[in-house]
């Protein structure tokens, strides 16, 4: 029996395929035949055999009452200058149209499609009316004090509520919020210590172990940076990826440990391509032309696995997303309540909650929580614009609330074209199952949901 899958399904298998086999054909293009008479996938232009939840609909006795968003800020232009990351380059790296690490026009531009598409469904699922600007004081907006979410918050904003004056909240630019970046507590003396010692477990006791695991994907970038382009980055010879030197050491100020070497280099300098691939930038010039899709979807991994190690490692993660969880909780109980809760952001009346971070935030809270996710074919990837999703349900019939979690993201052609989002294009949503508390229908009760931020 042969089984010729269709494009989705195909690269989604290849990846896993390739995975298997050490990524060796990772880059190969090919036509993927499954011979298998135990693969028990039917394949038609509708539909697969194969379990599926509906990433909106709950059960028919059961109302949308109250939605938080912990969101990612959108496009980003890098957050070093380009003559940092000259040094691992054969040529230069390009200059953006703002301050490092600021939110780009194009990068505001694709957070208001996602406002306006947040719009789209919540109209649609009865939480907002379809129009004008009555529930705006339902809504509460809160950013972090940088630059890039507080943009992207007002971008949101002005496209889930067109035409309307919706206040977005954060402390000054330059203030560190503890919301978002949490510092240890002074009392805990061997807090670090605990959080480098935990690192050191996951990864065989030495961070050159993790780049020797990440080899090939590390080797392939180093291959792209010394010999794409054109334009000498500078006289002197660049430095390998792999000359950079290990370390595992305790942090300071928020971070809780600090791991260098090459893979954590590596891993800013693909999401540095990701951003210029997102930003829509000439195929031409991304990666100086060297970088397509596959190179980009391939490269992320390294991000992906480096941000594992530092930011979903459980001693570091239940730490750093303490203060979020404590949020999310407070305001999920007054919206179920309705009494006002002390240290909650919003209202009980709201509707809506959107608190705009880093994708650290989202780490953390999934590192917490134990969640993971494969969305536009990526495994536990946070891109520009990502979100985690909580909402608050109530059955009509007993008056009892349960809690669905989410993560949406648009695709990488949505945010390099910067696609008009809608209910018939939507971004990618998937469903979470969170151990220890969700049922065999993706949801948590109330009081499970709750006791997770204890």
């Amino acid at each position: 029996m042969i089984w010729i899958l269709p494009p989705p399904l195909k690269k989604i298998a290849f990846t896993f395929v390739a995975k298997a086999l050490g990524n060796t054909m990772r880059f190969w293009p090919l036509t993927l035949v499954f011979l298998s008479p135990l693969l028990s996938l039917q394949i038609s232009s509708q539909t697969v055999s194969v379990a599926t939840l509906d990433t909106h609909a709950a059960a028919a006795s059961e109302e949308l009452r109250y939605v938080v968003y912990v969101s990612r800020h959108g496009i980003r232009s890098p957050t070093g200058k380009s003559v940092q990351y000259n040094l691992y380059s054969k040529s230069t790296w390009p200059e953006w149209p703002v301050q490092p690490g600021y939110l780009t026009p194009h990068g505001f531009h694709v957070m208001e499609q996602f406002g306006r598409y947040d719009r789209l469904d919540l109209e649609e699922r009865g939480l907002l009316s379809a129009n004008g600007c009555a529930d705006t004081a339902k809504l509460t907006f809160y950013a972090d004090s940088d630059e890039r979410t507080r943009e992207t918050a007002k971008a949101l904003a002005k496209r889930l509520m067109p035409g309307c004056d919706v206040p977005v909240r954060s402390l000054p630019e330059g203030t560190n919020d503890p919301l978002f970046h949490p510092l240890p507590n002074p009392e805990d003396k061997d807090l670090t210590a605990r959080a480098k010692a935990a690192i050191a477990g996951r990864i065989g006791g030495s961070p050159a172990k993790v780049s020797l695991a990440y080899h090939d994907q590390i080797a392939m970038l180093d291959h792209i940076l010394a010999t794409c382009g054109n334009a000498p980055s500078r006289d002197a010879k660049r430095t390998s990826l792999f000359d950079i030197p290990s370390s595992l050491s305790e942090g300071t100020g928020d971070h809780l440990a600090e791991m260098k070497g090459p893979i954590n280099t590596a891993s800013t300098l693909s999401e540095n391509l990701l951003l210029e691939y997102t930003e829509g930038i000439d195929s031409a010039n991304v990666g100086w032309g060297c970088v397509q899709r596959s190179e980009i979807e391939a490269l992320m991994a390294i991000h992906t696995a480096a941000t594992d190690f530092t930011q979903r490692t459980p001693e570091i993660a239940k730490v750093q997303a303490a203060p979020l969880l404590r949020q999310i909780d407070l305001s999920i109980e007054q919206a179920a309540n309705q009494t006002v809760l002390t240290g909650a952001l919003g209202k009980p009346t709201d509707r809506v909650l959107f608190l705009v971070g880093h994708d650290t935030n989202l780490e953390n809270i999934a590192g917490s929580l134990n969640l993971t996710w494969i969305i536009d074919g990526r495994r536990d990837d946070t891109p520009p614009g990502s979100a985690l999703i909580f909402e608050l349900w109530r059955n009509t019939t007993s008056g009892s609330y349960r809690v669905r979690t989410f993560f949406t993201a648009q695709t990488l052609e949505q945010m390099r074209t910067s696609s008009d989002l809608s209910l018939t294009n939507p971004p990618d949503r998937v469903a979470l199952f969170i151990p220890g508390c969700s049922t065999a229908d993706m949801s948590c009760t109330l009081s499970s949901f709750l006791r997770l931020g204890q």
